[in-house]
């Protein structure tokens, strides 16, 4: 999950692994790391990384300190199935 500014979290909610840029202009990455701290209270899983100094919309992190992020959500997954 990449929307930093989605802030609902109930029982139901499937494991959620969650990254951001700690530089995000739109959203504070605080609003995501207060939902996963919320799924765990819930019992779901959960993994987040907050990367320091990226923006908003980062995508893949290529070149950039989120590089590779894409294959612990792959391995955060897999652990789920």
């Amino acid at each position: 999950m990449q929307y930093t500014g989605y802030s609902y979290a109930s029982a139901y909610d499937a494991p959620t692994y969650a990254n951001v840029g700690t530089s995000d202009g739109i959203a504070s990455w605080k609003t995501m790391q207060n939902r996963l701290n919320t799924l765990e209270i819930y019992g779901i899983p959960t993994e987040f990384h907050a990367y320091e100094g990226l923006p908003h919309g980062f995508g893949l992190g290529t070149g950039t300190v989120a590089e590779g992020w894409i294959y612990d959500a792959v391995n955060f997954w897999k652990r789920q199935v």
